[in-house]
């Protein structure tokens, strides 16, 4: 196989603005987490991008460099934290409503955290019923609102180098594609008209792409995946990705669903309950929202499972989702799911998972990867214009693909796209484990 050329891939100089979209339970654990890892106190556990490695070659050749050491990303001491929300306490406030982190961790980085102050955020109460936001943005239209983000985002601009905005916020009411959101022309239009169609977090995510800002969905929002946000971002080369973050139950999910097909298990159920009590809970327990997140989560057993496929081991499954809103849980959710398979001459057989897993933890280093990944794509010519960076599908419940494309749920195929797509634009050999050769 001939080796690739390696893209032309701008330097990670000076300073990676990051700004959050919502400084809630994930956004304070990922920037007290990065300042905790910069200052030696902890380490960035669960993150790809900093503690994963990537094989290059044959595997006689022995190259497993660190992926930090093999591609262009940005340094963790170069990142620079601003953002917007809701509420106006400052970061370390936040993160001590949030209660992910213990107060020694937190009390260790005060100071850093408290410098950290919210700007005024983009929020309507129709989309998010369950939060009263006191720290907002006044504006004659949606338009407005849109430049005034604008203004934030150029604003920051001038105190960094490069930047990159991430949706840590919550989740919006079920919205489908209208149309005002089929051309950027339209969008435009209902920006000045108020559409209802067009929720804050496409507000967030026109502003970012109009600035040539890569953005990150990492909720279940109707966002970036319209075709007037793909418009705009291949106008003006900005990498777009979502979306919802892939953290728990789903997680789970894309590991076992994977593992049944590969040895041809049937499944005739898969019941799915989740327990939580931090702010993302309360919001979720309102229908609305609750409908834009069971939407991210029913999706993944579909298209792993591909039951036109194999209609007699999967046409039939039952698959239910439920989130419980239980307050004394705090961040720390628990995922319960009881899987109905069967196997050789159709016996039956159950499997029973109970993930009490910590969202917000599992969430934290999913966002940084992402923001550096992203960074590393506005900064790479062959990634930046395609708009869609379905190499990044690893880190959601729900990825973003071109018009005509099913999604790749699949844990494992995702991975390996995401470290084929990193050989291929550092020059390296893909990776395909064929095998024709015992090194090999």
């Amino acid at each position: 196989m001939a080796t690739p050329k390696a893209a032309n891939i701008q330097p990670a100089k000076g300073k990676l603005g990051i700004m959050v979209v919502g400084m809630g339970a994930v956004a304070t654990t990922l920037i007290a987490g990065v300042e905790a890892v910069r200052k030696g106190l902890a380490k960035p556990i669960g993150s790809l991008t900093q503690m994963g490695t990537i094989r290059l070659g044959r595997r006689t050749d022995n190259r497993t460099p660190l992926i930090k050491d093999f591609a262009s990303l940005a340094s963790l001491d170069d990142i620079v934290f601003t953002g917007w929300e809701i509420f106006p306490e400052n970061m370390y406030e936040a993160a001590t409503h949030a209660q992910v982190l213990d107060s020694d961790h937190l009390r260790s980085i005060k100071p850093f955290l408290e410098q950290i102050m919210p700007m005024p955020a983009v929020f309507d109460q129709y989309y998010v019923k369950r939060l009263h936001g006191t720290h907002v943005k006044k504006g004659r239209s949606k338009c407005d609102l849109a430049q005034q983000l604008i203004a934030d985002i150029q604003t920051f601009k001038k105190q960094v180098d490069r930047v990159v905005i991430i949706w840590t916020g919550s989740t919006e009411i079920f919205l489908e594609p209208s149309a005002v959101h089929e051309t950027l022309a339209a969008f435009e239009k209902g920006l000045v008209e108020d559409d209802p169609n067009i929720a804050p977090s496409q507000i967030y995510a026109y502003a970012a792409l109009k600035e040539g800002v890569p953005f990150a969905n990492g909720a279940p929002n109707l966002t970036v995946d319209l075709p007037c946000m793909v418009e705009l971002s291949k106008q003006t080369g900005a990498p777009i990705c979502g979306k919802d973050f892939k953290t728990g139950q789903t997680f789970m999910k894309t590991v076992l669903a994977p593992a049944f097909k590969s040895r041809m298990l049937g499944v005739s159920g898969w019941y799915s309950t989740n327990i939580l009590g931090n702010r993302d809970g309360e919001v979720l327990d309102d229908p609305e929202s609750f409908k834009t997140k069971e939407e991210s989560k029913l999706g993944v057993l579909d298209y792993i499972l591909q039951p036109e496929l194999y209609p007699e081991l999967y046409k039939d499954i039952y698959h239910k989702v439920r989130i419980n809103y239980y307050p004394p849980r705090g961040d720390n959710k628990e995922g319960w799911d009881n899987i109905d398979i069967f196997g050789w001459l159709g016996y039956p057989m159950q499997i029973k998972v109970d993930f009490l897993c910590r969202d917000s933890i599992l969430a934290a280093p999913l966002a940084l990867d992402l923001v550096l990944f992203l960074d590393l794509a506005q900064r790479t010519p062959s990634l930046k214009h395609i708009g869609i960076q379905e190499w990044l599908s690893f880190y959601f419940k729900s990825p973003q693909t071109p018009p005509g494309l099913y999604p790749e749920h699949d844990l494992f195929i995702q991975l390996m796209k995401l470290k084929n797509t990193l050989r291929h634009i550092q020059g390296e050999e893909l990776i395909t484990h064929l095998g024709l050769e015992y090194y090999d």
